[in-house]
């Protein structure tokens, strides 16, 4: 057989029908390939006890550790029996519990002093972590033909403890893993030979050897170094071909004229650019300047001047006689970019207008929910080249939007074109726009380089002068209920002297809003039922916005702004709020990104634990964006001693975005970085991490664009192209072209 084909046979034919079903529908693991990429979640010790103190709620875990005691227990008048065993290590306790005829076998083999395996899915019932009908395997059993399969298996290794699942223990499927490892012998070796020995690596079948059945650790850590770089160099390659095809891509070079729209924007600024800014600009106008399509991400913390790098670009390509689009994610984003940008170019953004610039130019918005009259004006100054900047939502994308010259499109909050948007967009330039993207969401270079790596990457790291330091606390609403009515204290403080706040809650509460809740509620029940008792529905803004306006900020200003409301409201709501016509926004997340109010210092965030890490930064960011210093409280009712709390303390503790999309990133785990963190979906980076493995990531994309520029279609390197096909099956490759 051959080596590719050794690879590709599929499971059920060297593990029958039973077990390969299994592995198929519940681990994503289909031929012999698949088997021996999936590595080994960590190695045990022969009679080494896992922490008990730190296990997983809700995963399916396999520990080895000691029987402290058992004990049957009768309920239902003595109809009903459980099994309620101790398990113990050095650092906690665990209960296992039996029912019904099931506490039989266990009853006599878990007798107090055993030592075994046990796998189960962790949940937790009157507060104490259990595991509920666990299989388990004895390692140190008194039966002589069960002690020395077990001996064989264990005695003096290190035990291959594998990512599980309820239908699947770590040990059969280790028992699998035996069957196909003489078919490792037939790996394809995807990296090029003067890598590989450049760099000193274990051959492939070797590494795969040593990661299922390591001898000592160093084997470990030597096949992990190997197969580390494999996953981050085949990757580097795919994105490497692709900016490699984008460079050959023709466009028109944008190249501003002195004297232009951009100078005499440059010249009416009232503050001098960071020097950020500058760079990140250069940078761009750079790259406006060559015969193919800037491809860049742009990333910044919220309020470091992003939108002004971006309409500087756009002020460029207008001046260069292109046309500028905007695409924001929602339509309260795209007026709010809109309104900004009018107001920063002042009569630039009125060309052809009475009292507009000889040098200006027309700024038009398109959103979906425009009428007739506006929209059909919008349509023809862009047909016409009329306007030289669009601002709006993906309604900028419809067939009937046509440009005159499309030269640059501006893409708002890292919400990436899929494969049709992009050719949707490109069709609409006479030859395909420069790109940008910006995002106010911090990105870890090691993620930049891998979920974003087809761009190139800029980074405004600076905040401009005159933006205040935000003071974040966390207030345990259900711990220190007086801490609560203490924020709404603060806020009127706030408020009497002469500033205004957010109010942020996770849901709606309208009648849509009810019925998605029901549906999640029933789910929640359940969940809630085995951790703490009933969970209540997340706090919303109708609700809260009745009880502050009859309660604790009773006499103030107060408004509502969600997703469901008509435009033309909402739009009124933000007019009024920036004007300082209203006191208190209670809000759900439409105020994320984007909105700029520099006289809000406030900002109370209800059910805090409901928010990701990079959410409630972005939420945070809406304050302290004027000469005031700002003031955000995230309100919880979650345990002292849970991860929610601990994620809330986190981002209390540093404004540092980077630091923070470090632990959210560490909080989340990668998931799938080339595509979406689905539970069930296999994901394509199993060793590396991507929080911890910046160097082998950088290692790997310098490696991968020397091989692509010598060799883009990998002619020479056939063992690698095997392996990218591998990589980007069709789903992820449709991934890595929405981005």
């Amino acid at each position: 057989m051959d080596r590719v084909s050794a690879f590709d046979e599929p499971l059920k034919k060297l593990l029958g029908g039973a077990t390969a079903k299994v592995m198929a529908e519940h681990l994503d693991l289909h031929t012999v390939g698949d088997l021996l990429h999936h590595y080994p979640r960590r190695y045990e010790e022969r009679g080494q006890l896992t922490a008990l103190a730190d296990l997983p709620l809700d995963e399916h875990v396999t520990v080895v550790a000691q029987v402290a005691d058992a004990r049957i227990m009768v309920f239902n008048n003595g109809r009903g029996k459980r099994l309620e065993v101790t398990l113990t290590d050095g650092s906690g306790r665990l209960q296992l519990v039996f029912f019904g005829h099931g506490v039989h076998k266990p009853h006599k083999e878990l007798l107090p002093g055993r030592r075994a395996m046990f796998a189960g899915k962790v949940s937790v019932f009157n507060r104490k972590m259990q595991l509920a009908h666990p299989t388990y395997q004895l390692l140190d059993t008194a039966d002589a033909d069960e002690a020395t399969e077990a001996v064989d298996a264990f005695a003096g290794r290190l035990l291959p403890i594998y990512p599980a699942c309820k239908q699947l223990d770590s040990w059969r499927i280790a028992k699998a893993v035996d069957t196909v490892l003489p078919s490792a012998r037939n790996a394809v070796d995807p990296l090029p030979l003067p890598l590989r020995e450049g760099r000193g690596f274990t051959p492939l079948p070797e590494a795969l050897l040593k990661i299922h059945r390591p001898q000592t650790k160093a084997d470990i850590a030597d096949a992990r170094d190997r197969l580390k770089w494999d996953e981050a160099f085949v990757m580097q390659v795919a994105l490497a071909r692709r900016r490699y095809a984008d460079t050959q891509l023709p466009a028109v070079a944008r190249r501003p004229g002195h004297g232009g729209l951009l100078d005499a924007f440059d010249a009416k600024l009232p503050f001098t650019l960071t020097e950020g800014q500058e760079k990140v600009s250069k940078e761009i106008f750079d790259d406006l300047a060559t015969e193919h399509p800037m491809h860049r991400l742009l990333q910044g913390e919220v309020g470091s001047g992003k939108t002004m790098v971006a309409l500087r670009a756009m002020l460029a390509v207008v001046d260069a006689g292109g046309q500028a689009a905007m695409l924001a994610p929602t339509e309260v984003l795209a007026q709010q970019h809109h309104r900004s940008i009018t107001e920063m170019m002042g009569e630039l953004a009125e060309g052809g207008m009475l009292g507009g610039s000889d040098l200006g130019t027309k700024v038009v918005l398109l959103t979906g929910s425009m009428g007739m009259a506006a929209r059909r004006q919008a349509l023809l100054d862009l047909v016409t080249g009329e306007a030289g900047i669009v601002i709006g939502t993906h309604a900028l994308i419809e067939d009937k939007v046509q440009f005159h010259d499309l030269g640059l499109v501006v893409v708002d909050e890292q919400h990436r074109f899929g494969v049709e948007q992009r050719d949707a967009l490109r069709s609409k330039g006479k030859q395909p726009p420069h790109l940008l993207v910006m995002t106010a969401t911090p990105i870890p270079r090691t993620v930049a380089m891998t979920v974003f790596g087809d761009l190139e990457t800029s980074v405004l790291d600076q905040l401009p002068a005159g933006r205040s330091p935000i003071a974040s606390h966390v207030v345990p609403a259900k711990d220190k209920p007086h801490f609560l009515s203490r924020a709404w204290e603060r806020v009127r403080e706030e408020v009497g002297n002469g500033h205004q706040a957010y109010v942020v809650c996770p849901r709606i509460g309208d009648d849509a809003d009810d019925e998605a809740e029901k549906k999640n509620r029933k789910k929640a029940a359940e969940k809630a039922a085995e951790e703490d008792g009933e969970k209540r529905p997340p706090l919303a803004v109708l609700e809260i916005a009745e009880q502050l306006t009859k309660g604790a900020l009773a006499g103030l200003r107060i408004e509502v702004l969600h997703g469901r409301m008509n435009p033309d409201d909402k739009d009124d709501v933000m007019r009024r709020f920036a004007a300082g016509q209203v006191d208190v926004l209670v809000a759900t997340t439409v105020i994320e990104v984007g909105v700029n109010v520099p006289n809000a210092t406030a900002m109370v965030i209800m059910d805090a634990d409901r928010f990701g890490v990079s959410q409630l930064h972005q939420l945070r960011g809406r304050v302290g964006r004027g000469s005031a210093a700002g003031l955000c409280l995230l309100v919880s009712e979650a345990h002292e001693a849970s991860p929610a709390r601990a994620r809330l303390s986190a981002v209390a503790a540093t404004l540092d975005g980077f630091e923070l999309s470090r632990i959210d990133l560490e909080q989340r785990r990668e998931g799938d970085v080339l595509g979406q963190a689905q539970s069930g979906v296999r994901t394509s980076l199993r060793v590396l991490s991507v929080i911890d493995d910046e160097e082998v990531i950088a290692a790997a994309r310098e490696e991968a664009v020397t091989i692509v520029a010598a060799d883009p279609d990998l002619s020479r390197l056939p063992e690698l192209r095997t392996a990218l096909a591998a990589l980007l099956d069709k789903e992820r490759e449709e991934y890595l072209d929405k981005g």
